[in-house]
């Protein structure tokens, strides 16, 4: 049976990824800030991003994803959590399909599995680390 301060945990950390797809999802990058450490790793590079410390990369979805993409919808699985005191890991499906801009645009449906570290801080959980690692992409 879970204990109230792990379900707490678990359901603070659901809230966490859902608030990584809805600043993404809504181009809010500020809104990161409170969802990333300031120092953590995150690696894009298997579905042809960057890797890096949140700040360079934060700065690079800001970039890149309004200029490839009209809109897109992060959907996620329901999150495999391991929790151990003040950290955790959790691996993640996420179906994101994208609207390419373009004359005529075409979506490109990406499946890829977010695989997540996470810290306990003051202000509560972050993401320390995040490694996107794809499953499938296919343009329509």
């Amino acid at each position: 049976m879970l204990r109230a301060e792990e379900m707490s945990d678990r359901l603070e950390l659901q809230d966490l990824l859902i608030r990584y797809s809805e600043a993404i999802d809504r181009r809010e990058f500020d809104e990161l800030d409170a969802i990333f450490t300031p120092d953590a790793y995150i690696d894009y590079r298997d579905t042809g991003g960057i890797d890096g410390r949140y700040p360079e990369v934060k700065k690079w979805l800001a970039e890149v994803l309004p200029s490839f993409f009209e809109r897109n919808a992060h959907m996620l699985g329901l999150p495999a959590i391991k929790l151990a005191g003040d950290t955790a890991t959790a691996r993640t499906f996420c179906f994101n399909p994208m609207i390419l801009r373009g004359d005529t645009p075409k979506v490109m449906q990406v499946g890829v599995w977010y695989d997540d570290e996470f810290v306990r801080t003051a202000d509560g959980w972050r993401l320390s680390r995040r490694v996107e690692v794809k499953c499938y992409d296919k343009v329509l």
